[in-house]
């Protein structure tokens, strides 16, 4: 049988490594961009439905027949105009960005992919489409990584370090990422705060987790004003920040372009990341600069980890 995942319930424990961040910080904290607007299910590349997740309407077009144009809308929102108000807030700041690019998308917006391509902002492959990879079978998979793989090198200028499915990934998709090789880690889990090694089919490979719950998908599970998602989010941030005094820790914060794109709702990001900057100890980095320092401050300790 080959290599599945398994459970683990026992984890860092009561005794996590100290991550020793770059000058002492007590807490290292990673923005990602989700750019999927162009890549997801659709009428014109053969879903027969349009998307409607993570959009202002609480409806889905699954099963309805035609285009559902008020939602094409919303997913073009953020390729037009949300992308761009990001963009704008972290280089305004001077601060680094990760992108989580699903490859179709970022091959249907060319000035985005230049922009990305020279802005120093690393990109995270988030499939080749923005559909989910735990209903594919194995060789679609398998196909969807290549040909992602492939196209980001084009779009973008180089191979994505990292990857990352949309929600969750199948049990295949790890090795996978293996037997295609190139990849630096991924970020397919929600189970811990700091990254940590497996043994997949013989080979060590890196896991940097990533956070729904520091998100701006609230909004879309009934989050209403800027305010609160600034709140919530500087909440988690003063949590760590007071506890990475004596253990270091990691914060993932996720972004979407036709979510926090709009403007009411990207006042709040300005607040966050304009709060974050004024505290001492704090790494805003991008996450194949955690994934490297990881790599090299505490390195694979040897087969034997959930392998």
């Amino acid at each position: 049988m080959s290599w599945q995942p398994s459970r683990d319930f026992v984890g860092y424990g009561p005794n996590p490594p100290d991550p020793k961040w770059p000058n002492g910080a007590r807490i290292a904290v990673n923005f990602v961009m989700n750019y999927e607007e162009g890549s997801e299910p659709s009428i014109q590349d053969g879903e027969g439905h349009t998307e409607t997740g993570l959009t202002e309407t609480s409806t889905s077009s699954q099963g309805l027949q035609g285009r559902d144009l008020a939602g094409e809308g919303m997913f073009e929102f953020g390729s037009r105009a949300g992308f761009w108000r990001i963009m704008r807030a972290f280089q305004e700041r001077g601060l680094p960005l990760t992108v989580f690019g699903c490859a179709l998308a970022l091959e249907r917006n060319k000035p985005a992919a230049e922009a990305i391509r020279t802005s120093g902002f690393d990109v995270c492959c988030h499939g080749w489409r923005w559909v989910r990879h735990f209903q594919l079978s194995e060789q679609e998979e398998r196909e969807h990584i290549a040909r992602a793989v492939k196209s980001l090198k084009e779009t973008v200028g180089e191979a994505p370090a990292g990857w990352y499915c949309r929600y969750g990934p199948s049990v295949n998709t790890r090795r996978l990422l293996i037997e295609h090789g190139g990849f630096t880690y991924d970020s397919d889990y929600y189970g811990e705060e700091l990254p940590f090694w497996q043994t997949v089919m013989g080979k060590p490979h890196l896991i940097v987790p990533y956070s729904l719950t520091n998100n701006d998908g609230k909004y879309a599970a009934g989050m209403t004003t800027a305010e609160q998602w600034f709140t919530l989010c500087r909440d988690a941030f003063d949590v760590l920040h007071k506890e990475g005094e004596t253990a270091p820790k990691m914060m993932s914060v996720g972004l979407h372009m036709r979510i926090i794109g709009h403007p009411g709702r990207a006042a709040g990001l300005w607040r966050l990341l304009d709060y974050m900057q004024k505290q001492p100890g704090v790494w805003i980095t991008r996450r194949i600069d955690i994934a490297n320092h990881w790599k090299a401050t505490h390195p694979y300790p040897g087969k034997g980890l959930n392998e």
